[in-house]
């Protein structure tokens, strides 16, 4: 496979300057975005993305969840395609960068080629997943994973937002509902690389411009519910108390030290907290939480589970209450593709990028489509590692660095023809 010279790098100020136009779309009201899945906001960003890839001379398709799929011929038309991208919707209270930076950074990559009339063997196609975020419609890669066969299509048109309303349904009323089956590109894929912010600390932490990611944390969420009995607060002896609030508490606490116990990779947390009935001077009489532990080794994460089981039976034991588990999500971990890592790898060192092997601490397209295409991710710094919040920062430098190496790996994957 024939790589691209040192000098090859795209057009910093083009890539930041289509980041902060599509930022336009779905304004949030503290400087970041809210262009939530399935919105006329989301058909904004599509609509805007359609005309750029347009105007780069891309043929797009688009499939019947949504997904978006921009194409460069390649000149060898029975040569499989080499996929980059990532998703368009955000968090309500999103950042400008998270997932865009993927699908604008795979545009600019095209861009670049057609400047400089770069031609490669295999075709590249630009992809925009729909529903990545599942914060409106739930699950997370919802569409993606319908792609690489995970869900069912029927599965995910059914699912409702908050208020009810139908995944199918808006994808209609929003007009973006394509004729290509979903998952008919699958088979042909030569392969697919994500380029994503980190979402976490440590790249900026180490000093590293690029994080070539190797593997992707698997993830369990398990919903608790704990049923004790709802009374006065000022007047039930403390002994005579069947409190929800208090069971909660003793199992977050457990939550923590059975994540530290598999220390330094493994994670966990509840971010969903529901306390009933959320008055002042009433007792709770149950509550409702999610547990979220994450880890890149699927023995920890069932011990994990394990572990919690047996924490929430000794504490409804103790506590005379009923105490619930049900797994409501989750996925295995993803070790990538050991061919496109190396691409990723080999791209940093040429470019002269700071880097490091990394590990996913988020859940991504780039896990479902791993499993049917060989798949990497590359990922740049963020500002303190914040992310899913509208303070999320980047700098064009990162942003950069990070599409140069996506030019690098695929053109090496692509292979460029002389």
């Amino acid at each position: 496979m024939t790589a691209a010279g040192q000098n090859l790098r795209i057009d910093p100020d083009r890539l930041w300057d289509s980041l902060m136009e599509m930022a336009k779309i779905g304004p949030g009201v503290a400087g970041g975005n809210n262009r939530q899945t399935l919105t006329d906001a989301d058909a904004e960003g599509r609509a805007l993305f359609k005309s750029w890839c347009d105007a780069a001379g891309l043929e797009t398709g688009v499939d019947k969840l949504g997904n978006m799929f921009a194409t460069r011929a390649g000149t060898d038309a029975e040569a499989d395609p080499v996929y980059v991208g990532s998703h368009l919707d955000t968090q309500p209270t999103g950042g400008k960068y998270d997932g865009v930076l993927g699908v604008l950074g795979g545009l600019e990559l095209i861009r670049t080629l057609n400047d400089l009339n770069i031609r490669t063997k295999h075709p590249i196609v630009v992809t925009n997943w729909t529903n990545e975020e599942g914060t409106r419609f739930a699950p997370a890669m919802l569409a993606s994973g319908v792609f690489a066969g995970v869900h069912t299509q029927d599965w995910a048109e059914a699912k409702t937002d908050a208020k009810g309303a139908r995944f199918g349904d808006e994808l209609d009323r929003i007009g973006w509902r394509g004729e290509e089956e979903v998952g008919a590109r699958k088979d042909r894929m030569h392969a697919f690389f994500e380029l994503h912010i980190e979402q976490g600390p440590i790249l900026e932490a180490e000093g590293k411009e690029i994080g070539v990611v190797t593997h992707g944390q698997g993830l369990s969420w398990t919903q608790v519910t704990v049923t004790g009995k709802e009374s006065h607060t000022g007047s039930t002896p403390m002994l005579m108390r069947k409190n929800a609030g208090l069971a909660m508490a003793r199992l977050l606490i457990e939550v923590e030290e059975i994540a530290l116990s598999h220390a330094p990779h493994a994670v966990g947390a509840a971010g969903h907290i529901e306390v009933h009935p959320n008055s002042r001077n009433v007792i709770p009489g149950r509550a409702v939480f999610t547990v979220d532990f994450r880890s890149p080794d699927l023995a920890v994460i069932e011990d994990m589970e394990a572990k919690l089981a047996q924490a929430a039976e000794r504490i409804a034991g103790e506590m005379d209450m009923e105490i619930e588990l049900e797994k409501v999500g989750g996925f295995d971990p993803v070790a990538f593709d050991e061919g496109c890592v190396t691409a990723v790898r080999t791209a940093a060192e040429r470019l002269g990028y700071s880097h490091m092997d990394i590990i996913s601490g988020a859940g991504h397209d780039a896990c479902w489509i791993n499993r049917v295409a060989p798949t990497a991710m590359i990922m740049c710094p963020c500002v303190d590692g914040l992310s899913h919040n509208e303070a999320e920062e980047i700098t064009k430098d990162w942003a950069c660095a990070g599409a140069d190496v996506l030019l690098h790996a695929v053109l090496e994957t692509a292979e460029v023809v002389s």
